[in-house]
């Protein structure tokens, strides 16, 4: 029988019995069990665990664990990023222009909330947004999360790392004739992604990691593995008719021109990774700019638009945050945008249903 060095066992609300394996008995033979109870949420239980084993030695020592500096987790952080396929070019350059030359030199035991902070506002007095400080920091909590669940534990507990109020979310979205202008103008390898990222409201990296064997087109789904997901779960998408049309079509493509390539979103037989320039012309032959002529429209708008067109289409909501990826109530919300034209219509309605209301006689 497996016997597992840690275990983490649910006893009531916010409640849990934290057990590590310390061996056998030499005379008896029974196996002997450190327990401890911890209350909190489940992060506080995991916490306790990956210390006792540093303690118990199930890891390494708890004087190793406090020489691991930022630097060696920020590495780590950069190299799951490569593995899974997620925007590893963006991981980097944020980790070796921004994180690694602040957080680098100090190890890992040591990062404090004031520490953060104080990188908050170093960053803010060169005028940074702070969705982007948010962003950025969230790598860095994803660095000592992916530290503290590998085996054997790399640090003891994850720092709180505070997040700012963004007063300046982006609330783009793309209307359905801008989606059918933007798409005439892309070339024709990136007509697919638009496509795609439309209809699902797919996060880019999810999209531009997906391979063929993910892809069943006689059923109609793609089936997102656990891993290559933001939120690191397996979810399974449906295909309308258009997409699957649209994804046969490269396919054949794949089929008869470059055998070997795995991903679903290529160009000339290779990964699409980059298109910045090219979506950047499509959008100012599209007339998609604002007033400087610059274009107005990021890919994530593309996000924002497959969860509206979803709810609008009277797909129950706890539907569309499964097919969407989101996992809480408030962030779905924020991206189900209501438009000008919702408001209008709204308004529409009203005035129909007050004045068939009037309109009948009154009853006396």
């Amino acid at each position: 029988m497996t016997i597992v060095a840690g275990q983490i066992i649910p006893r009531g609300k916010n409640t849990w019995i934290v057990r590590v394996y310390l061996g056998e008995d030499p005379q008896t033979k029974k196996r002997i069990y450190q327990n401890r109870t911890i209350r909190g949420n489940k992060k506080a239980a995991e916490a306790a665990l990956a210390a006792m084993l540093l303690e118990r030695g199930g890891g390494p020592t708890l004087d190793t664990a406090r020489k691991i500096k930022i630097s060696e987790l920020l590495a780590d952080l950069v190299a799951d990023y490569q593995i899974n396929g997620k925007r590893v070019d963006w991981c980097k350059l944020v980790v070796e222009k921004h994180l690694d030359p602040f957080f680098g030199h100090v190890t890992a035991a040591k990062l404090t909330t004031e520490i953060a902070r104080n990188y908050i506002a170093l960053r803010q007095t060169k005028g940074i947004a702070n969705g982007t400080i948010n962003r950025e920091l969230s790598l860095l909590r994803r660095a000592f999360n992916l530290a503290r669940l590998s085996t054997p534990p790399r640090v003891v507990a994850v720092p709180y790392i505070p997040m700012l109020e963004e007063r300046n979310v982006r609330k783009g979205f793309f209307e359905d004739e801008q989606y059918r202008a933007l798409f005439a103008e892309l070339p024709d390898y990136l007509q697919p992604l638009l496509a795609f990222a439309y209809f699902t409201g797919c996060r880019r990296g999810e999209i531009l990691a997906m391979q063929w064997s993910q892809v069943d087109l006689d059923r109609g789904v793609v089936r997102l593995e656990a891993g290559t997901t933001k939120n690191d779960e397996a979810r399974i998408l449906p295909l309308v008719p258009e997409i699957q049309d649209i994804l046969a079509a490269r396919k054949k493509l794949r089929d008869t021109r470059y055998p070997q390539c795995s991903w679903v979103f290529f160009h000339e037989g290779e990964r699409i990774r980059s298109f910045k320039t090219a979506w950047s012309g499509a959008c100012t032959r599209a007339g998609l700019v604002n007033e400087a002529g610059e274009p107005e429209k990021l890919f994530h708008d593309l996000r924002r638009t497959g969860v509206r067109n979803l709810v609008r289409a009277g797909v129950p909501e706890t539907v569309a945050m499964r097919i969407s990826g989101h996992k809480t109530r408030s962030v779905f919300d924020r991206y189900n945008i209501t438009s000008e034209a919702d408001l209008k219509d709204a308004a529409e309605k009203l005035a129909k249903h007050l004045a068939a209301k009037r309109a009948k006689p009154s009853e006396s």
